[in-house]
């Protein structure tokens, strides 16, 4: 079965909740651009998921794929989060794509955490021929905490998956990059990732973290995607020496990347959040416009 958008439906909110947004993402998040909730088809399977784009649509945009974190329909994203967080992104000249991933919010599918759930991300990337207004040369990629094991897991498999595609530029913000060092040291990422694994003491569970892990595999990632790592030196969910760790892997294989430690920033960047946006921003601006 191809995969393409099934069916997709405007995000509409009352005023109380458009001024919510207005506050924490922007006026323009609201006046110039559309989000919408999306079911598509990915291995055969109806997954869930948001299109966002500016309502100007004469014109192309470059595309983002966004991943997010948790397990199943726990982390999955609401659609008034989705409202502000993606329209946040539509309103810096963007078109985004982002998954539920299989099994979460009614759809189809069980998900795997890294194992084929990967091929919910991989295919948001043939949908954008459905879209007019989308810049199908331009691609960017961001996760954060299990998003962003999404997005190394996808930048490993992309070229294999798809001919001539590659991203420009990758994003990641608190991402998980080493799941033995968090089951060992992060109750909360143990328990996280037990429920779709196993259990801890399987072999099986260590071979699939290990299979998830790209500290294990950093070589496999293109050396011509730019990688932005950002993580808060006070995150206790994905522990700091995730980034850190890998980092030195990067270096060794020669992959681009900037590594960006915030001092007493937590998993969500409470403290830091207009500067990790503005970072963001930045970096997406430089590799897709």
């Amino acid at each position: 079965m191809t995969n393409k958008i099934i069916q997709k439906e405007v995000i509409e909110l009352d005023d109380t909740q458009k001024r919510m947004i207005q506050s924490g993402w922007g006026d323009e998040v609201i006046h110039e651009t559309v989000v919408e909730k999306m079911t598509y088809i990915s291995d055969g399977l109806k997954v869930k998921g948001y299109l966002a784009y500016p309502k100007d649509t004469k014109k192309k945009y470059p595309c983002i794929i966004w991943n997010r974190g948790g397990i199943g329909n726990k982390g999955a994203i609401d659609t008034f989060t989705a409202r502000g967080l993606f329209g946040q992104l539509a309103s810096w000249g963007y078109v985004v794509l982002a998954s539920q991933y299989r099994g979460a919010d009614g759809g189809e599918g069980n998900d795997e955490f890294g194992g084929d759930d990967v091929n919910d991300v991989l295919n948001l990337i043939p949908l954008s021929a459905q879209l007019d207004f989308a810049n199908t040369g331009k691609w960017g990629i961001e996760g954060w905490s299990r998003g962003g094991m999404m997005t190394y897991l996808t930048l490993t498999k992309v070229k294999e998956r798809i001919k001539n595609f590659s991203f420009k530029c990758a994003v990641v913000t608190g991402g998980i990059a080493n799941l033995r060092c968090n089951s060992d040291e992060s109750r909360f990422m143990r328990r996280l990732y037990e429920e779709p694994l196993g259990t801890y003491t399987d072999e099986d569970f260590h071979n699939k973290c290990n299979s998830r892990s790209i500290v294990n595999f950093p070589e496999k990632l293109p050396d011509q995607t730019p990688i932005l790592i950002m993580h808060g030196t006070h995150d206790d969910r994905v522990l700091p020496h995730d980034s850190l760790d890998l980092s030195y892997k990067l270096l060794k294989y020669n992959i681009p990347f900037r590594l960006i430690m915030l001092e007493g920033g937590d998993h969500f960047m409470r403290k830091h959040r207009k500067e990790a946006d503005q970072i963001r921003r930045n970096w997406f601006d430089r590799y897709l416009k």
